[in-house]
């Protein structure tokens, strides 16, 4: 794994389905480079995006029907215009008021919308033919396929199905190889074709793309359908314990999310392989993969599957370091940076020490008074990441907002006197002032990498807000009404020259 030869540099996190446009959802096409060409400008080096898989019920790009799949809504409907997949009365169709995204509506217009397209595309293409060939997304088109036919979650599909009996897969995937097996192929050649031309304008332009995977799979993805041994699940392929997270800050309950846990005896006994695939097609996505959940490594809580909430749960031992050593020897120019966020304890601590990854930091949970708090600038190492805040947090002028007069009179007191500090000065009376002292905060820390959300770039308040954890409705659909306006750009650059990065 890449543990040397890092330099200082800046980025914004952007989720693809927060870029403006006329579509709906934010997508591979122009505003996406044109935001590339914005982080160019201002001085910035990365790109920071969630997790780009097709997303499932509940629209959480952290619960996907495959993990290593790319989602259909953000296929770029003017490429299928220039390809002549679809005409002008269809594109003009699909245009949208700019607003959050409506997850509903789109799942109604979109995917009849691809349908028509892949109705008009040929099958027969070289390219598309040496795709499928590949067999990289075979389970994941015949899991689709089949959940077209039968609906509902995949433990509800005839026995034959359910356990993928292999004459009856092969019958199946003949009865529907055009209906069905390769419309789902169709859009994630397209995915994969058009990301490819994005990446490789924002590398070309000096742009490195971080991206996100989640440490779990969803319990009703081609996953678990496909390799059912690898996680503990009962005989009928249901899960025996689930994911989450024990109480804390965010909920009093804990997080039930409700993943499979894997079955870390079975994984070992292969290698790794399962997980090494995983991490190896992330790195051909991506320059940089973030793990998200990175202590579930060391140890993960197990909660039973009939429980209702994350309080009953236990803690379990992970892989760790036979994990990394494996990545290492396999996979040694991977770059990857562990959310090590939540609860921690000596065990994770060693483990990102040991791997040499670079951990992140938090600077909206620094003042709280403690001096040896170690989100405060002054406590942070050069192997890390800094943030003003994450997807699953407010945003800067949102969680200041909610402060009283008094606690922000506090918080500007030891936010001032941090960038003093620094060596840096910028005036901080009104909550919008202090939230470009965070930002400036941020940049001017020893981390050799800073990610700002663009939410705080440009000071919107907590109607931006990505993700509220622990809260089932209303997350994901944030969307920028236009591209972020020249003044904050400019200050941003500003910022960046300023702090050597």
């Amino acid at each position: 794994m890449k543990t040397t030869e890092r330099t200082r540099g800046a980025g914004i996190l952007c989720h693809i389905s927060s870029l403006p446009g006329e579509y709906g959802i934010g997508t591979l096409g122009k505003e996406a480079y044109k935001f590339v060409d914005l982080l160019k400008k201002c001085g910035a080096k990365y790109w920071q995006i969630l997790p780009l898989q097709q997303t499932g019920y509940g629209d959480s790009p952290y619960q996907s029907v495959c993990c290593l799949s790319g989602n259909p809504y953000f296929i770029d409907l003017e490429d299928l215009r220039a390809q002549r997949l679809i005409d002008d009365e269809e594109l003009q169709s699909a245009k949208r008021p700019a607003a959050p995204v409506d997850f509903g509506e789109l799942y109604e217009s979109r995917y009849a919308l691809l349908r028509r397209a892949y109705a008009r595309f040929n099958i027969r293409d070289k390219d598309f033919v040496a795709f499928i060939e590949s067999g990289e997304f075979e389970d994941y088109a015949l899991f689709m396929s089949l959940k077209s036919r039968y609906g509902g979650v995949f433990t509800n599909f005839p026995d034959a199905f359910k356990y993928k009996e292999p004459l009856a897969m092969y019958e199946f995937r003949n009865a529907v190889y055009r209906s069905e097996y390769c419309f789902w192929l169709f859009l994630q050649y397209e995915f994969k074709r058009q990301w490819k031309k994005l990446k490789d304008h924002a590398n070309a332009n000096g742009i490195k793309i971080i991206g996100d995977i989640p440490l779990y799979v969803a319990a009703d993805s081609s996953d678990i359908w496909a390799r059912p041994e690898l996680f503990q699940l009962d005989e009928d392929l249901k899960p025996t314990k689930v994911a989450g997270v024990p109480p804390d800050y965010f909920s009093k309950n804990g997080q039930l999310w409700g993943n499979p846990l894997y079955n870390w005896n079975v994984m070992r006994a292969e290698n790794f392989d399962w997980w090494i695939n995983r991490i190896a097609k992330a790195g051909e996505m991506y320059d940089v993969v973030r793990i998200d959940h990175f202590r579930g490594l060391d140890r993960y809580f197990a909660i039973p599957a009939d429980a209702y909430t994350a309080v009953n749960g236990e803690w379990e031992k992970g892989p760790g370091m036979e994990l990394f050593d494996e990545i290492e020897k396999r996979l040694p120019d991977i770059d990857i940076i562990a959310e090590d966020l939540g609860i921690l304890d000596e065990g994770v601590l060693a483990l990102r020490e040991k791997s040499g990854l670079p951990g992140m930091k938090i600077l909206m949970f620094a003042f709280d008074g403690d001096e040896e708090n170690e989100y405060l600038p002054e406590n942070i190492p050069e192997n890390s990441v800094t943030y003003t805040g994450t997807h699953d947090n407010d945003t800067a002028l949102g969680f200041l907002y909610k402060m009283t007069e008094e606690q922000f009179k506090s918080f500007k007191k030891q936010l001032r006197k941090v960038i003093k500090g620094q060596g840096v000065y910028t005036p901080i009376v009104t909550r919008e002032d202090a939230v470009k002292a965070l930002c400036l905060s941020a940049l001017n820390t020893k981390s050799y990498l800073v990610v700002l959300p663009v939410q705080d770039v440009i000071g919107l308040d907590n109607t931006a807000r990505m993700n509220t954890p622990a809260v089932p409705d209303g997350n994901w659909r944030f969307r920028l009404a236009a591209m972020p306006d020249r003044r904050s750009m400019a200050e941003l650059k500003k910022m960046i020259k300023a702090s050597n990065r």
